[in-house]
């Protein structure tokens, strides 16, 4: 299947945010472990938080999706599986780095797996410090890479773990720490990437009743035995997602207003509306919706997007249509995603006319004459979003295997569709 992209004229359009993928992933796993209750609701129930759910009722939990809400019947902190479970977190990388920690809870042996480029993504960091706070970890295929087994028991103390390649090493600790039979004390050597994540995780666990200390980003302590409490939890809107929406406003010209998203959200990706806003595009936050405005042209910026990665495509899309480059720094760890972001980002804006150079940790954009071009995402959500977008711009664009969006953003061409867009 392929999606056709027309350009288009300037545009007024309303949208909902749909729910934030990375606090229902969390708001799963902190309801499973906790005792009594939870009801989660408006939730995203997309590929990869299904992924997640999935491999909770195989570790024991029952969990139901009801209209507009999940139900989940907590565990109290152990995973009552009765046998070694092997869960395949398909694409996910959530599913599979925050389960590896929360696997530690269970009886017997759990393996988590997943598709190929899955296998190609590493785990190592997670796994060493999972050693020093009394896992067995073990690599069924090659070492520092998934599938892998784990086992033992969450004994906690301190240790070191490097969250350079992905803050969801950090995350999966912290979210299973309040379980271990002592306090959890991380110590992280270095910048984590996308760190903006770790405030979200915090977020969930305080919303549960976990107890957390934290100097910044570099140490975290976790209270042992502050378990979780059932709750009614409310997951709030996705500003990763709706960044495709007000990014069709940049590109387009025109307005477009985005309702569902908290004005105090501790997500890093509300820094894209930072960025349109110093590109050109007004931005204004009302108590019922976000709104994004371009009437004028666009001018190309230099900024660190480190903690809002999930943007960086969708940005890159943006500053293709400016009158002067765009830096974009902060990039190096997104060739651990679903695809390597960066280099097919700048290998389709390349065939597309403009100009891309890429460093390390840098991309840069000078615009120049667009044109159509067929993408092919990689099974990257965020690239077929982000490339649909351009289109809207440029026209001609042709966007293969667009179900891939079903990961984040299920309702995404709907939603452009019944705003008459394509």
């Amino acid at each position: 299947m392929i999606v056709r992209v027309s350009r288009i004229g300037p545009v007024d359009a309303r949208f909902e945010a749909p729910p934030s993928k990375s606090y229902t992933h969390r708001a799963l796993i902190a309801g499973a472990l906790a005792s009594g209750r939870t009801r989660i609701t408006r939730p995203l129930r997309a590929a990869d938080t299904e992924l997640t759910a999935r491999g909770l009722e195989s570790l024991g939990v029952p969990l139901e999706w009801l209209p507009g809400e999940i139900a989940v019947a907590g565990c109290s902190g152990t995973f009552p599986a009765p046998g070694e479970v092997t869960i395949d977190c398909g694409n996910s990388g959530t599913t599979l780095r925050l389960l590896t920690s929360a696997a530690l809870l269970s009886r017997h042996p759990v393996v988590l797996t997943g598709n190929q480029r899955m296998l190609e993504r590493p785990v190592g960091p997670l796994a060493g410090a999972l050693r020093t706070l009394g896992g067995d970890v073990a690599f069924v295929g090659q070492p520092g890479y998934p599938p892998i087994c784990i086992s033992g028991r969450l004994r906690g103390g301190r240790t070191e773990i490097d969250g350079s390649i992905s803050s969801q090493f950090v995350s999966s600790i912290l979210m299973a720490a309040p379980y271990a039979e002592e306090d959890v004390e991380l110590t992280l050597p270095a910048a984590p990437a996308s760190r903006s994540y770790l405030d979200v995780t915090a977020d969930v666990m305080l919303g549960f009743g976990a107890r957390i200390e934290r100097r910044g980003y570099d140490w975290f302590r976790v209270e042992s035995g502050r378990a979780y409490r059932g709750r009614d939890y409310p997951v709030e809107g996705d500003y990763s997602s709706a960044s495709y929406l007000f990014a069709v406003a940049a590109v387009c010209g025109g307005r477009v207003a985005v309702t569902g998203l908290s004005p105090d959200s501790v997500q890093g990706d509300r820094r894209f509306l930072d960025a349109l806003e110093a590109m050109g595009c007004r931005v204004t936050a009302g108590r019922e919706a976000v709104t994004v405005e371009r009437t004028g042209d666009l001018r190309g910026i230099e900024i660190d997007m480190s903690s809002s990665p999930d943007t960086v495509q969708t940005l890159a899309a943006v500053a293709a249509t400016a009158g002067s480059p765009t830096r974009i720094t902060g990039t190096a760890h997104l060739q651990y995603k679903e695809s390597d972001r960066v280099g097919v980002t700048a290998e389709t804006l390349r065939r597309m006319g403009a100009g891309v150079e890429v460093t390390e940790d840098s991309l840069t954009i000078t615009p120049g004459p667009l044109h159509g071009v067929a993408v092919d995402p990689h099974d990257d959500h965020r690239t077929a979003m982000a490339f649909a977008v351009l289109g809207l711009a440029v026209g001609g664009m042709a966007i293969r295997d667009p179900e891939c969006v079903e990961k984040s953003f299920p309702g995404f061409w709907e939603a452009l569709y019944g705003e008459g867009l394509l």
